[in-house]
């Protein structure tokens, strides 16, 4: 009797086969082609520039015993189905397949999913299509713009400065954004201003005393905040002799709206703001929860919908799931009338559903002990964030009163949150400011006396803009149109892995390399790190994909220009010697004082009289705390296994002590044991017990943690 042929299916990674392949019957066979199973070749530049740019795609070097399998079942199979991700990539990775198998492109032999669920993929086997090739354009084009930038350029940097370094068309932009903000902070001319503060205390309508804070608003017709400590010193004296009475009182009620549901840009934001995540990390733990993950009592399962994604859109059915648990879990008056509507980014693509999780009865709870703490920490905050976005804003008590004494103008002013609304399940948190607390409003009536006590002048200067997090420069790449979702952390790797910037307390500094190489990307290739240029580039392959525009007529438009500035650039630039970073620390071997280097793990410091000496070692972090066994310098260290970073005694193998958190120089109060130093979502800071019979707790002084 002959065997009955299957339906071969061909997704990207193997932990999404083994997921589709348990929602299937035996009727199905599930393969992976690993990602790529084409590409341009490494070994030369693979576009024909005198041939209309035609690019030369060949067989990924390890991929042929996966294509090898993959034709092997392809041959018996009854029906192929491609189901790559429902992206350009995926879209180009599908076409390359059936290329290799003989499908034709126009036959429906594509499907995509966008949660990788049994209904889902059922749903998607039910309705195959052809393949799409303004998506395959667009990421040709892609694909030919980055290697005609990356093959030419990278190898004038190698010759005129040193091997090694590369340039590319999104990363050249995003280490010049880095490098701009820095010029801005040391161009930047701090101003001084002075605030004056005090208490008011007024008598409430229960005879109660109440006191709350005071701000100066104006004084002798001058506004604050006032220009000079003088002005500053006679406004407080001025203030000591005053009585005071309450003026003009405005109370109302504020809302504040939930955000919307995670796309790729805001989830790398909030996971780095408040789980700590690089976006590298958020996208490899993002990653695991949509392929899929072993749960007890269902099986594999995708716990989130598509993460590649810049649309704040929904389905209709996950909607109308979401907005039926709403009154159950947190009570009626938590759920809108109608559903919330969010408006996406004027240059999104909309192309996918927001991130949100697959199921909303699948709580983080209920599968917490499925995940890892670092895939639980993320789906909680996916899963939050979804449902706070469809709840009632949380309403504010508002309150603004002036104090007044002749000309000078003190002025309250507070929020008092009286429905919790979205806040009761989630906040988005910020980059470079706390939220306003929550205030006590006083019962005040205009006319009544108000006691002003301890008055206060502090001197403040103007502050330059913050350097960038790994999070905000995400947000301002979007904003400017840079880049798509799926390209900002693997941007971000690449600049700080070439040693153009380096991260300092979650904060991106350029590096003098950095700032040599964007020196000369500015002075010769002006275009390719300029962000109007890029994001319209960027613009023109979404016209591809939309079948607007044919994909070479932007190589074409592009190439001759940047021709002419390579042959300028070839010409003109001199050999530029960097020299590398001299440290304090002599070389065990031969004396000579050793440099900073630049590795795959990051910086390390080698002897600078290599290749004769070959010397090197890791730089030691110290932390200003003793080792609780014996006494010496704890050292920062990182798991070679799991690459996280540990605390232990320098004088390891003879002191044997470690800690995954940080220990400080303090003994717990109650039993004596060492503390540790613990950061919370919010940036609140405590010292906490080591002893697990104890956890006694303490606050923390409110200063930045100086081994983050």
């Amino acid at each position: 009797m002959a065997t009955r042929k299957k339906k071969l299916i061909i997704v990207e990674s193997p932990a999404k086969a083994r997921t589709v392949s348990r929602f299937l019957g035996s009727g199905y066979k599930v393969e992976a082609s690993q990602g790529h199973v084409c590409d341009l070749p490494k070994s030369q530049i693979g576009v024909d520039a005198d041939n209309d740019f035609e690019p030369k795609y060949i067989t990924i070097r390890g991929r042929g015993d996966i294509l090898a399998r993959i034709r092997k079942e392809a041959k018996n199979a009854s029906q192929i189905y491609l189901a790559t991700d429902p992206d350009r990539e995926g879209e180009a990775i599908s076409w390359h397949l059936a290329n290799i198998l003989g499908i034709d492109k126009d036959a429906p032999c594509r499907i995509e999913f966008h949660e990788i669920t049994k209904t889902a993929v059922q749903h998607a086997i039910k309705a195959p299509r052809s393949i799409d090739m303004g998506r395959v354009d667009a990421q040709q084009a892609r694909r030919v713009l980055d290697r005609l930038v990356g093959y030419k350029i990278s190898p004038l940097l190698w010759v005129k400065i040193k091997k090694g370094l590369s340039a590319g068309r999104v990363q050249s932009v995003a280490a010049r954004m880095v490098v701009s903000r820095e010029k801005e902070i040391e161009a930047f001319i701090p101003e001084e201003f002075w605030d004056v503060t005090a208490k008011g205390t007024s008598t409430a309508s229960t005879g109660k005393k109440e006191t709350y804070p005071l701000r100066l608003i104006s004084v002798n017709g001058k506004r604050a905040p006032l220009a000079d400590g003088e002005t500053a010193a006679q406004a407080v004296a001025d203030i000591g002799k005053g009585t005071f009475t309450a003026g003009e009182i405005k109370r109302g009620q504020k809302r504040k709206m939930p955000a919307p549901p995670f796309t790729t840009s805001s989830l790398q934001q909030e996971a780095g703001r408040k789980l700590n995540f690089s976006t590298a990390k958020t996208m490899q733990v993002v990653q695991q929860l949509y392929e899929g993950v072993d749960l007890e009592h269902e099986g594999t399962q995708g716990l989130v919908t598509y993460i590649r994604t810049d649309s704040v859109r929904v389905s209709d059915e996950a909607l109308a799931s979401l907005r039926a648990m709403i009154p159950v879990r947190y009570g009626a008056e938590y759920l809108p009338e109608e559903p919330l509507q969010y408006k996406g980014r004027a240059n999104a693509q909309d192309a996918h559903e927001a991130i949100r999780p697959t199921s909303i009865e699948r709580t983080p709870e209920s599968v917490k002990d499925s995940l890892t703490k670092e895939q639980f920490n993320l789906y909680r905050l996916i899963y939050n964030r979804f449902v706070a976005s469809q709840m009632m804003p949380a309403l504010y008590e508002s309150m603004s009163a002036e104090i007044q004494s002749g000309d000078i103008v003190l002025r309250f002013s507070g929020d008092h949150k009286i429905f919790a609304g979205f806040t009761a399940v989630y906040e988005e948190g910020s980059d470079d400011s706390e939220a306003a607390p929550d205030s006590h409003i006083p019962d005040l009536a205009a006319g009544q006396t108000v006691q002003v006590t301890d008055v206060r002048a502090e001197q403040h200067f103007t502050q330059p803009p913050s350097r960038y997090t790994e999070a905000s420069l995400v947000k301002a790449m979007e904003e400017k149109g840079i880049g798509r979702p799926s390209t900002y952390a693997p941007t971000i790797t690449t600049i700080l892995s070439r040693g153009y910037v380096s991260k300092e307390k979650k904060r991106l500094f350029p590096t003098e390399l950095g700032r040599m190489v964007n020196s000369l990307m500015e002075q010769y290739f002006p275009d390719i790190v300029n962000t109007d240029f890029t994001a319209s580039l960027e613009s023109q392959l979404d016209d591809v994909e939309e079948g607007k525009r044919y994909w070479k007529e932007i190589i074409r438009e592009f190439y001759p220009p940047f021709a002419r500035d390579l042959e300028i650039a070839e010409g003109e630039i001199d050999r530029i010697e960097v020299k590398d970073e001299e440290s304090d620390v002599p070389c065990d071997k031969c004396g000579a004082m050793m440099v900073y280097k630049m590795g795959r793990f990051g910086k390390f410091l080698a002897c600078p009289n290599f290749p004769e000496c070959r010397n090197a070692k890791p730089i030691l972090t110290y932390i200003d705390a003793p080792c609780p066994k014996c006494g010496a310098r704890l050292m920062v260290k990182v798991s070679n296994r799991v690459h996280r970073k540990f605390y232990g005694c320098e004088r390891y193998p003879d002191c044997d002590f470690v800690c995954w958190e940080q220990p400080v120089d303090r003994k717990c109060d109650k039993c004596g044991s060492y503390m540790v130093l613990k950061i919370g979502s919010k940036g609140e800071r405590w010292y906490l017990c080591a002893n697990e019979n104890c956890r006694s707790r303490i606050e923390a002084p409110h200063q930045e943690d100086e081994n983050e």
